[in-house]
């Protein structure tokens, strides 16, 4: 786990799979969800983000677990398994964009990847919207940011052509930013938005 820059401190070594397993079982049960988390174990607050009922998570449920984020894994988990699902998580992208904590930062871009790969309602215009937010966060050197602004910005691009150009757009503006993890971004943004795989698969879906 260590090699994959997953925090080892209080982990089991519980596959994901096993505990989606376990989270089936269990359903969900909010209560149980907040003591899990509250556990500090690994596993368990990754279990508490499959359990939780997004229709009772407040503001303040968001920012104590958010602060909690030790690693890329529980952060992209509790991102897709929760943190999409409630309604005000749209308003969290831009505040948590803007915060020096790099785990915070990082389920900015992580939430915003998740929102363009699974919230098949949102409008083209949110996601342009936040444009901005991905060339202010391009700048950021820190591995785990940077990886998430890439993956949002790739995720964006593959929704629809529109969407498509929009990141090539931006990803051409990020290049020109001078910072090597903007360089990196844009590159690889640029590599696989402009292939001939996802130009494929856009047009036949178009």
């Amino acid at each position: 786990m260590a090699r994959f820059g997953i925090n080892p401190e209080n982990t089991y070594g519980v596959s994901i799979p096993n505990l989606r397993k376990i989270a089936k079982e269990a359903g969900r049960d909010h209560a149980l969800a907040r003591e899990l988390w509250a556990s500090g174990i690994h596993e368990a607050r990754i279990l508490a983000s499959m359990t939780s009922d997004p229709k009772l998570v407040t503001e303040e449920q968001m920012e104590a677990w958010v602060k909690d984020f030790d690693s890329w894994d529980v952060c992209d988990q509790v991102c897709m398994n929760l943190f999409e699902k409630v309604p005000l998580a749209w308003r969290k992208v831009s505040e948590w964009s803007q915060r020096e904590e790099e785990f915070v930062k990082r389920t900015a871009f992580a939430l915003l990847a998740c929102f363009a790969w699974h919230d098949r309602e949102a409008a083209d215009e949110k996601f342009i919207e936040l444009m901005p937010v991905i060339v202010s966060g391009a700048s950021d050197e820190r591995n785990f940011v940077r990886k998430a602004v890439n993956w949002a910005l790739r995720n964006i691009g593959k929704r629809n052509p529109n969407l498509n150009r929009a990141a090539i757009e931006t990803a051409r503006e990020i290049q020109g930013a001078g910072s090597r993890a903007a360089r990196w971004i844009a590159a690889d943004a640029l590599r696989e938005l402009t292939g001939e795989a996802v130009q494929k698969r856009l047009a036949k879906a178009n």
